[in-house]
Order: C-alpha cells, then structure tokens, then sequence
C-alpha cells in the first residue's frame, strides 16, 4: 500500500472555518470544534451511564465526536440554514457527506477500515454534543458583544430541549449556565 493521505487529511481539519455566513468575534475551526464536541460527548456519555444509570459506552462516543465532522474536509462547513433549507437540499448533502466519508475510509488500510467507519457513525448523544457545543458558541459570542448569533441561540437552545434527552436537560441544567460566567468569576481556590 502507498502512502495513505487519511491522516494529513484529517490534520487539515484545523483549516476550515465555521459558522461561515456570520460575522464572528471568536473564529472557530472543525478541530476545535471537534475537540469540544468530543469533551461534550464524553460529559453526556458519563450523565448517561453514571447519572442515568443506562448502558452507554463514553469511549466510543468521543471517538464518534472526535471524527464527526471529518467529511468536511472535502464539504466546508455548509451553513445550516442552507443545509436544512429544505428535504431535497437536505438529503443531497447527507449523500455527500457520506461520499466524503467514503472516500477518506478508502485511504486506510482494510484492516483499519470498519473501525474508522464505525469512529464516524454518529449517534444521538454525539448529535446533542454538536448542537451544545454550537449553543455554547451562541452564547461565547453574545458574551462577546455579537448581536450577529442571538437568533441562532435561541433557536439552537429550542432544538436542544426539542431533543427530548435526559442527559442533555441534566447538562442544560447543571453546566451551561457557568458559560455565562467570566473566570474571575469562578471560585477557583
């Protein structure tokens, strides 16, 4: 086997931007992104099996979060409103994103394949961890004196409870209000 690209390429997650159609105070990248989503996936995985008392295995939930934005090395990062524009526009893209995926699990090795496939199947608590690490940028921004991301809080706080997921309330109701904190603000000692 040549030389497999899978591995630079995931590396170039660092280069694509987010939230591309708004104004930002605070640029973010996949990879950031990415790491945030895996640190949230872990927290609901965790609520999930020691709060909640379900089986849950938090491992495999921060490899899922680690890589579930990895198609967008060849995608970008379609904004949502375009992406959810309507069914049609919808199920095009998720069409692509699996090519994406596709084409980056071709570059392994066959014995490395099913794993990386499976890192890059998204369940529902690694979809939660997505949209509150996009609730959590909302609110970075406001903090930050961007009015640009006050109706995508709104709207990303409303999906949240919409998803009906015990771990999430737990996290909205014991976490996120921290976010609106400043760190001299944080008892700390």
């Amino acid at each position: 086997m040549q030389d497999s690209g899978f591995f630079a390429l995931i590396s170039r997650m660092k280069y694509i931007a987010r939230w591309g159609l708004m104004r930002n105070a605070i640029p973010e990248n996949v990879q950031e992104h990415s790491h945030e989503v895996a640190v949230f996936a872990h927290a609901l995985g965790v609520i999930s099996r020691d709060i909640l008392g379900k089986d849950c295995d938090v491992n495999a939930l921060v490899t899922q979060a680690l890589f579930h934005d990895a198609s967008e090395i060849f995608t970008g990062d379609l904004p949502t409103p375009i992406k959810y524009h309507n069914k049609e526009i919808t199920r095009a893209y998720h069409e692509v994103e699996h090519l994406a995926v596709e084409k980056l699990i071709a570059m392994l090795p066959d014995e490395m394949k099913g794993a990386y496939r499976e890192a890059m199947t998204e369940s529902p608590l690694v979809k939660a961890a997505d949209k509150l690490s996009a609730y959590v940028k909302c609110i970075a921004e406001r903090r930050a004196g961007n009015d640009e991301f006050l109706a995508a809080e709104k709207q990303t706080r409303a999906a949240l409870e919409r998803m009906a997921l015990p771990e999430v309330d737990y996290f909205l109701k014991h976490f996120i209000g921290a976010f609106e904190k400043s760190l001299d603000e944080f008892d700390m000692m």
